[in-house]
């Protein structure tokens, strides 16, 4: 684990901006006239999905993908200049949030400046061409870092971005030599203190099988010596077979406990129910029910959690990564319960035993989750029905009897002889 990370970075929310399609114009100062409804709803620090220019060559879709990048120390001209996302980021600390960019290390798109300039800092085929070594994203070819040379140039243009932004959130980053990133953080934390680091940390199948082919794919307890945040993408494959009736409750919740003595003992996760690379929550949980119990126990899980722009409103429609798909984002204040609902959990998880507990997690009847985090004398417990139209019980929950009051609704709730009776809205007490 990076040994300067913080525990009060679980106590933040982070909100994930596709700047293309966050507006029909797709520009840096729409997002600027977004912020104070991102703001409202509680969030702490915006991730900005790639910043810079989009290769033309091998292009997927009609506009590319942003992570197939052909200059790091320039901006989308299409999403405005230079000064204008300094602008962006200005607004966005005016507001009191945090501002992290994308960095995609591994890889350029083919007609990359550096491509250009530096054709030997690639990784090249047994022909001599440009390759990359994942077959199906063939709109990039990968960099290589035994040559130390782009050591130097990959971390002097972070150094440049970190005197605009707060932090990195950095692309498939366990395919890149872990002492690069150790190198990176030292020197980047000379420009900006207390960045803020998150990995992209990818799937124990992906891991696996990339090192099956020789190639470096760090697990997530290696990334953390580097990083303060890594994905959950270790637990999350259970919680989309329960979905998909594959899995059971019980084992995503087994898994979830795992992460408490496996990682150091101030490990931060990225908590999400979606994100650009996975489906829509509100399409994979279309019962409202269940959507809002999923939403609740994202939130109460040790860890800092994301909301993709348009989640709060329950869109169900992933937008496309190639082309022109801007999120259709209602009326504010039309169909606002799931906007709300965030809104009262993130600020639910300000409270200091989010940042600083012991947390578990157990399955009942594969219909409840039921978490707690305890500290001393405070413990904080959520009974979450994720059952859809399956989610009214009596539940064992292991907290002192007494009457307490219900963060998200303020309704009372009685703790009787170590259970409570749930009528399917999920339950978050705290004493």
């Amino acid at each position: 684990m990076a040994f300067a990370t913080p525990k009060t970075l679980r106590n933040m929310t982070m909100y994930q901006v596709f700047i293309r399609n966050f507006s029909e114009e797709g520009t840096f100062g729409k997002v600027a006239e977004g912020l104070d409804n991102i703001k409202a709803l509680g969030v702490d620090i915006i991730w900005l999905m790639p910043i810079h220019p989009i290769g033309k060559i091998a292009r997927k879709g009609t506009l590319g993908s942003p992570y197939a990048i052909s200059d790091y120390r320039a901006v989308n001209p299409g999403f405005g200049t230079l000064e204008d996302f300094k602008a962006l980021v200005a607004a966005i600390h005016k507001r009191g949030m945090k501002c992290i960019i994308d960095v995609v290390y591994n890889h350029t798109s083919p007609d990359s400046v550096l491509s250009k300039e530096h054709p030997e800092w690639f990784y090249h085929k047994e022909d001599g061409s440009f390759g990359n070594r994942v077959g199906d994203w063939t709109d990039i070819i990968d960099l290589d870092y035994s040559n130390k040379e782009l050591w130097d140039y990959q971390i002097e243009t972070l150094k440049m971005w970190a005197e605009i932004v707060d932090g990195f959130r950095c692309d498939v980053a366990p395919l890149i030599p872990l002492a690069f990133w150790l190198k990176a953080r030292q020197e980047v934390e000379q420009v900006r203190p207390g960045c803020i680091w998150l990995s992209e940390s990818v799937e124990p199948e992906f891991i696996t099988y990339m090192r099956g082919r020789g190639i470096t794919a760090l697990s997530d307890g290696e990334i953390y010596q580097a990083f303060d945040l890594c994905y959950d993408y270790d637990v999350y494959g259970k919680f989309r077979a329960y979905l998909s009736g594959k899995g059971t409750l019980r084992e995503y919740a087994e898994a979830i406990n795992r992460q408490e003595y496996t990682y150091p003992e101030n490990f931060v996760k990225l908590r999400f129910l979606e994100n650009h690379d996975q489906t829509r929550a509100a399409f994979l949980i279309p019962d409202q029910g269940a959507l809002a119990s999923w939403t609740a126990f994202t939130f109460f899980q040790k860890g800092m959690p994301l909301v993709y722009a348009g989640q709060e409103w329950m869109i169900k429609h992933t937008p496309s990564l190639f082309d022109k798909d801007t999120v259709e984002f209602p009326i504010f204040g039309v169909t606002m319960w799931l906007f709300d609902l965030i809104r009262k959990l993130a600020d639910i998880r300000r409270d200091p035993l989010f940042a600083d507990s012991v947390y578990q997690v157990r399955a009942q009847e594969e219909r409840f989750l039921v978490a707690t985090h305890e500290k001393g004398d405070r413990k904080a417990l959520g009974v979450f029905p994720i059952a859809p139209s399956n989610g009214a019980g009596y539940v064992e929950v292991g907290f002192p009897d007494g009457v307490y009051t219900n963060l998200l609704n303020g309704d009372q709730v009685e703790v009787f002889r170590g259970g409570v009776s749930c009528d399917g809205q999920p339950i978050i007490l705290l004493i």
